[in-house]
């Protein structure tokens, strides 16, 4: 039982850092960098992309309960929406079509992460 309390602290740290990084590289680019430095900020963006997608499959959930673990999944399917915007990054350079990618991630996980609150206080009584 300690080591999956373990892994879901070391995912959830993971997923701190990763979104951290995602938003300050977000961020960066507002502020008019040259066009050199958005190739470092590029980078750093993706690895806080993975580093989530990692993260949420790491901290995947193996309880009973159906309905969270389909959230759960959900969590891994908005990892991957930011993972696509990072992509759209290097693909689409010039243009912000990585935004609509990252927006939609950030709406799913907070869809995600409100419904697994209450089906948790839910299981739980």
């Amino acid at each position: 039982m300690a080591s999956i309390e373990k892994r879901i602290q070391i995912s959830n740290i993971m997923v701190l850092i990763g979104l951290l990084t995602m938003v300050i590289m977000a961020i960066l680019p507002l502020l008019n960098f040259t066009p050199s430095q958005f190739t470092w900020m590029r980078w750093a963006f993706a690895g806080g992309a993975i580093l989530v997608l990692v993260a949420r499959v790491l901290g995947a959930y193996n309880g009973p309960v159906l309905r969270i673990k389909r959230l759960h999944r959900i969590l891994i399917a908005s990892a991957m929406l930011y993972c696509t915007s990072a992509l759209m990054m290097f693909i689409s350079q010039g243009t912000n079509d990585w935004i609509g990618f990252l927006l939609a991630g950030v709406l799913v996980q907070l869809y995600a992460s409100v419904m697994i609150d209450i089906e948790e206080k839910k299981s739980s009584k």
